[in-house]
């Protein structure tokens, strides 16, 4: 502990870190501000009532969790992130099928800031086309949200939100330009961080004042959270470390190559991908739910009532969906015959497998045993906090229902009811964008000849101040 403090002192030593770490904390409590800033025209409170009691398990509950809260009470921010992710992955996707993105990809950093610069007009667009339908939403609905409709509403909430996205999307850019970390990645940690306080005085109320929980359900609560944590920290460093080893060659007078080195393959390659396209599929169901035609429709009502939260279909399929889509993404970040194909070209071969083919196979064999534990890895993650939340309604289970009722313990049945932002897909953001910003802070450290955060960093002998 004492060498974490003295790291943490070392940060505010160096001025040029210390620079950037403020530079940071600045731009970030900027966003933070925004949180607090109403839309005009909108009844924030009567919607922010109604949301938290008919759509927040819905689509629009998951794209809160990324605006920070900001949605639900209809700030200038309510968009948050969520155009700039969902551009970023659309062009992701189609650089796999259109040449001229894959040919950007590959030309180094021009390419990227091409790239970079069509995510910018595409958030722009997303943004409006949000915005449009959010104001025509607020203004059908019977909810009476909107204090004066009609085309100045639409008009000024369309420009609001969409201003707003885009003066998120260059507050990450500046923190990841002249800051620490990644500055679109710590604008969706801090605003799923800040709802830590709030979290904390909910399992203090549950345990000391309403005696919902004993002493020792809080503890067992809080050895399930650390150890959760523990395991995803685990996990994300997890990577097979494939041997490659390249040929001697002769380059002019040089000898070139003979060395032994390994290409790393992330157990979690997918990252978070995965859980948000599955959990968006699954909240799809629920957000139809609420239109009066399903609601009026039996067998509709029934078959997207089962795939509802809690409910045993809806966390197979949960499953289901994750570990596809990590194959699916992964599949695209990473092509074994490609990693092949220029291993080769390099004279680089895996010891004991034929270079070309044979390479792909090997890489292709280990890439899919990898995904299904990253899968399942993102699985677990996702269903333990929801399980503790909700609980799993075996008993509703045909021919074991009854008899699941009578002898499972009702804490598997019904959850424990803990209202903590113990998400997997909340939890995992969080965890992984500290490591990373914690990592580059301690590079940052060690080239100053500082020791780092953890014991693996060591210390470089040299100047000290």
């Amino acid at each position: 502990m004492n060498k974490f403090f003295e790291a943490l002192a070392n940060v505010f030593r160096i001025p040029d870190l210390r620079k950037r770490v403020l530079f940071t904390l600045g731009l970030l409590a900027v966003y933070r501000i925004g949180a607090y800033i109403p839309t005009p025209g909108i009844a924030t409170a009567r919607f922010q009532e109604f949301f938290q009691r008919n759509a927040s398990g819905g689509f629009l509950g998951y794209f809160d969790l990324f605006s920070g809260g900001m949605l639900r009470r209809m700030t200038i921010f309510a968009l948050g992130i969520t155009p700039y992710i969902t551009a970023s992955i659309i062009l992701q996707l189609l650089t796999v099928v259109v040449p001229t993105l894959d040919k950007l990809q590959k030309e180094g950093e021009l390419g990227r800031r091409k790239i970079t610069q069509w995510t910018r007009y595409l958030t722009v667009a997303l943004a409006i086309i949000q915005s449009i339908g959010i104001a025509l939403a607020l203004q059908n609905s019977d909810g009476n949200f909107v204090l004066h409709p009609g085309f100045g509403f639409i008009f000024l909430t369309t420009l609001t939100f969409t201003t707003g996205t885009a003066f998120i999307m260059w507050l990450g850019e500046q923190v990841t330009d002249r800051g620490i970390g990644n500055g679109m990645s710590l604008i969706i940690f801090v605003g799923i961080i800040v709802g830590l306080p709030r979290a904390i005085e909910n399992i203090y109320t549950n345990t000391f004042v309403t005696h919902q929980w004993n002493a020792l359900q809080m503890v067992i609560i809080l050895i399930i959270m650390v150890a959760v944590v523990a395991f995803i920290v685990l996990v994300e460093r997890g990577e097979r470390r494939i041997p490659v080893q390249y040929a001697k060659r002769v380059i002019g007078r040089r000898m070139m190559g003979g060395q032994s080195t390994h290409l790393p393959l992330k157990v979690n390659a997918g990252g978070v991908i995965p859980i948000i396209f599955a959990s968006s599929l699954l909240a799809l169901p629920q957000t139809a739910m609420q239109f009066g035609v399903v609601k009026n429709s039996p067998w509709l009502s029934g078959m997207l009532g089962a795939l509802g939260g809690a409910e045993p279909l809806y966390y197979l399929t949960y499953v289901i969906l994750i570990i596809f889509f990590c194959f699916f993404y992964v599949s695209i970040i990473f092509n074994p015959s490609e990693a092949a194909d220029n291993m080769r070209k390099y004279g680089g071969f895996i010891p004991g497998i034929r270079p070309g083919k044979n390479t792909a196979d090997y890489m292709d064999n280990i890439l899919s045993k990898i995904t299904v534990v990253g899968g399942l890895y993102l699985s677990i993650l996702s269903l333990i906090p929801q399980i503790m939340i909700q609980g799993i309604k075996l008993q509703r289970l045909p021919v074991v229902g009854n008899f699941v009722d009578a002898h499972f313990p009702r804490w598997l049945l019904d959850g424990l009811g803990v209202n903590f932002f113990f998400g997997g897909t909340s939890l995992l953001i969080v965890v992984g964008v500290a490591m990373d910003t914690v990592n580059q802070i301690e590079a940052q450290l060690i080239m100053r000849h500082y020791e780092g955060f953890t014991p693996r960093a060591g210390r470089i002998r040299g100047r000290r101040n």
